[in-house]
């Protein structure tokens, strides 16, 4: 949930300024799996060291170029995974465009996030067996959606789509420090 109390939703709106490219790096990489790993360093590796929460967020930017290759460009070589990202002390920002045809599943799964997260608030962990995993009929056994719940979570400053939903941007706001103590 926000901070409004509203349940997180991935939304849709090609004109968020969380497509602005302006002084954003830019890399592009082939559709490999096998190299998703390289992928993501090669971008996390600009992170300064008071944000990299070196797990978290490699997770995250990993779990991004893999949906973009498996998902989006099924794992064809031919086809490229487009990322930009700009790291500051107090901010992650990723684009992340593959050439596929986009998550076209999306209105499904916030429906399906909304009613796994109502089922949380309530305790009522019976009914959320039915929202552990969301499926579609083009889910292999590996998937589930579950980065997707971790990405509404984790990118706090929005994740959104275009229009034709194979282009992805993500913001991380970071609380600032100075000497150690968080300051608003």
């Amino acid at each position: 949930m926000d901070k409004t109390g509203d349940i997180k939703k991935i939304k849709v709106n090609e004109k968020s300024e969380l497509f602005n490219k302006t002084g954003m790096f830019y890399k592009e990489f082939p559709s490999d799996y096998r190299q998703i790993r390289y992928f993501t360093l090669l971008v996390v590796q600009m992170a300064p060291p008071e944000i990299k929460e070196i797990n978290l967020l490699e997770q995250q930017v990993s779990e991004l170029i893999k949906n973009a290759v498996k998902h989006g460009n099924k794992n064809n070589l031919d086809k490229k995974v487009k990322v930009w990202y700009k790291f500051e002390t107090d901010y992650a920002h990723l684009i992340v465009e593959d050439e596929g045809e986009g998550f076209k599943n999306l209105d499904e799964w916030n429906t399906f996030n909304g009613k796994r997260t109502q089922c949380f608030l309530k305790q009522d962990f019976e009914n959320m067996a039915q929202y552990v995993s969301f499926r579609t009929e083009n889910s292999d056994d590996n998937d589930g959606g579950n980065a997707l719940f971790a990405a509404v979570e984790y990118w706090n400053a929005g994740v959104v789509f275009t229009n034709k939903k194979n282009c992805i941007a993500v913001k991380k706001k970071f609380p600032r420090k100075r000497h150690g103590i968080k300051i608003a």
